[in-house]
């Protein structure tokens, strides 16, 4: 996938879970972990690992968690 559209989508799911109660890094690294297929999953990781440029910080911070 290109990186856009994995940064605008990990981004969404980021701003959907800011207005859920709970712990948000949580939750989107358990959506990543159920939605999202491995490769996606190591791309978004890899993405991070550069720098990760554009992304919500939630994001990242749930990327620790997978």
């Amino acid at each position: 996938m290109s990186p856009d559209k994995m940064i605008r989508m990990a981004n969404q799911i980021a701003t959907f879970f800011k207005s859920q109660p709970g712990d948000a890094p949580e939750k989107i690294a358990d959506h990543l972990r159920d939605f999202w297929e491995p490769r996606m999953r190591q791309q978004l990781l890899s993405y991070i690992s550069q720098g990760g440029e554009g992304l919500d910080e939630l994001v990242t911070k749930a990327a620790l968690r997978l």
